[in-house]
């Protein structure tokens, strides 16, 4: 009986553990889009980890700080703008997120999306993949 009762503490104490774990991690994915809406390219790069890597249509994997820093301050096409989370779903070490985007591209367009992303996470709490789609007329 005490093995029973030790087993159900360890499965309580587990599912405490991930339901903080998955109440942080949703926290770093919503203040992900602040940081990004912000312009705090540091910020919003320290939230991946080292070797994290970002898919996004139209480019190659963008694999490491490095090379997010320079897509953030380089080869983004928008230039400013505001993201507006509407759904959060958590399971595990997966979020999804789907939103809505309002901003200026760098040619001077204004545009306004849907987009969903996944982001899968690494113990600590950062970024260990982002993966980004967006609802817009391509075909």
């Amino acid at each position: 009986m005490t093995t029973t009762n030790a087993n159900a503490n360890a499965n309580a104490n587990a599912t405490a553990t991930a339901t903080a774990d998955t109440a942080a991690d949703t926290a770093a994915v919503l203040r992900y889009y602040d940081l990004v809406d912000a312009g705090d390219v540091p910020g919003l790069v320290d939230l991946f980890t080292p070797e994290a890597t970002y898919r996004r249509p139209g480019y190659e994997p963008i694999v490491g700080h490095a090379e997010l820093e320079r897509f953030y301050r380089e080869q983004r096409v928008i230039r400013e703008g505001k993201h507006t989370v509407c759904t959060v779903v958590a399971q595990g070490d997966q979020i999804a997120v789907h939103g809505e985007f309002a901003g200026e591209l760098v040619d001077g367009r204004t545009v306004h999306l849907r987009f969903a992303d996944f982001f899968v996470m690494a113990p600590g709490g950062r970024f260990a993949r982002r993966d980004t789609f967006f609802f817009a007329p391509l075909v």
